[in-house]
């Protein structure tokens, strides 16, 4: 019989009474609770303490650490070109790694990307991916690596191999209330991101109507603390912090999303999705060794859409294949002239999701034709009658409860009303 060297009650009310764990004490934790010697209801306490509580800039890293221990930590070998990524904290209309992963690539730097799905109002990667007939997100390392070879740029679901250990606490806190936990989710989203063995990450997090974190003040905290946490792992970590009170682009879905990216990789599309787009390769290309590249150039040479064009085949996608479209449609018109004061994230990413796009547990399916489509954004002058967004949905029984979560949630009123947003990209943090 093992002697095992604490007990969870133990360093349940070290938390519990806003002391420190000590290394020792984090790592067996993390290792007693994959391998299930730790019981969920007893972690369940250790994430409330967490979260009532805080953990120092230290127990964050020790956690990281620790959770990065309980799997395979990914390299490149012999890749020879920089490697850089990118991870956002999820918003409404967020679909900039679709674009992204290309442009940066045609550069000719890596981009491993792995991404996840979506829960909730917050749409997921791979399911966006997956609208596009024949496109696979599971490969293996071997096909990875070859990919970044060949391509430089891959998007791609995350191995189980790779930090199991969170995979198990985030569902733990996702059923406990417990999410919002700051050093939980550094701890989450960075744990992976370091396993995964990129040189360079560039952190996308978000604030505001439509973010995980609607508080700017939590959202910057946030942000620092997965700078500090990368750079102490080694791997050059910047953060942008930007704003997500508005849906980004004008298409909220999952097709509908495809089509937009597409549309920016052929050097059009909305205003505000090529601003961060750019703004998020110029990041990651200079800490590849790349300052000074004229990074929207490649949107409108062709450079990027290449890209695109053969990451999307070599993992069985057709490009040029239609994506697919809803069989029912409902359009919300303008009641009066004006401008459009306002249009707030969540309740047209919860409309989303009602309508079929996202999901509420991670085993259901998405519908990928679901979503809205914007007609206006805040700012825009519309006319009565005219269309403001349109909905989408295979079933037309979904539209009255998508409007229900729409109500009260974009305003029309006069010119002189209006108050100019602050800028997409509000602040840039890095390393202290």
């Amino acid at each position: 019989m093992t002697i095992e060297p604490f007990d969870a009650v133990q360093l349940i009310t070290i938390k519990r009474d806003k002391g420190e764990l000590s290394t020792p004490q984090i790592n067996w934790m993390i290792e007693a609770y994959t391998r299930g010697y730790i019981a969920d209801e007893q972690m369940a306490a250790m994430t409330m303490a967490i979260f009532l509580n805080g953990m120092s800039r230290r127990e964050i890293k020790d956690m990281t650490m620790a959770m990065i221990a309980s799997g395979e930590r990914m390299s490149y070998p012999g890749l020879g070109k920089p490697t850089a990524d990118k991870h956002s904290t999820g918003g409404v209309g967020d679909k900039i790694t679709l674009p992204l992963m290309p442009l940066v690539a045609s550069f000719g730097v890596a981009v491993p990307q792995l991404s996840g799905r979506g829960l909730g109002h917050t749409g997921g990667t791979l399911d966006k991916l997956e609208s596009i007939p024949g496109w696979r997100a599971n490969l293996t390392n071997a096909e990875m690596l070859q990919q970044l070879k060949d391509y430089s740029g891959v998007i791609c679901a995350a191995g189980s191999g790779l930090a199991p250990a969170d995979g198990k606490l985030y569902s733990l806190r996702d059923i406990t209330g417990t999410v919002e936990a700051i050093p939980l989710i550094a701890s989450s989203i960075m744990s992976k991101k370091i396993a995964e063995g990129t040189e360079s990450l560039v952190l996308d997090v978000k604030f505001g109507s439509g973010a995980f974190l609607k508080d700017i003040e939590r959202s910057r905290e946030l942000a620092r603390t997965m700078v500090a946490l990368g750079t102490d792992a080694g791997v050059n970590t910047t953060a942008l912090l930007t704003d997500m009170n508005v849906p980004l682009g004008l298409a909220i879905g999952n097709a509908n999303e495809v089509r937009e990216s597409v549309e920016v990789l052929a050097g059009g599309g909305p205003a505000d999705v090529i601003e961060l787009t750019v703004a998020l390769a110029r990041e990651m290309l200079a800490m590849a060794g790349m300052p000074d590249v004229d990074v929207a150039a490649n949107l409108h040479n062709g450079k990027a859409m290449d890209s695109w064009r053969q990451t999307i085949a070599a993992q069985g996608g057709d490009p040029d294949a239609a994506l697919p479209v809803a069989r029912e449609t409902h359009v919300v018109l303008a009641e009066r002239d004006g401008v459009l004061l306002d249009q707030l994230a969540l309740p047209f990413g919860i409309a989303a999701w009602r309508l079929g796009a996202g999901r509420a547990r991670k085993q259901d399916p998405v519908q990928h034709a679901a979503g809205i489509d914007l007609h206006a954004k805040p700012g825009d002058v519309v006319r009565k009658g005219e269309p403001l967004f349109t909905l989408s949905a295979d079933e037309p029984a979904r539209f009255a409860r998508a409007l229900e979560a729409l109500e009260g949630s974009y305003v029309i009123g006069d010119a002189k009303d209006y108050v100019a947003r602050g800028p997409l990209v509000a602040e840039r943090i890095t390393a202290n």
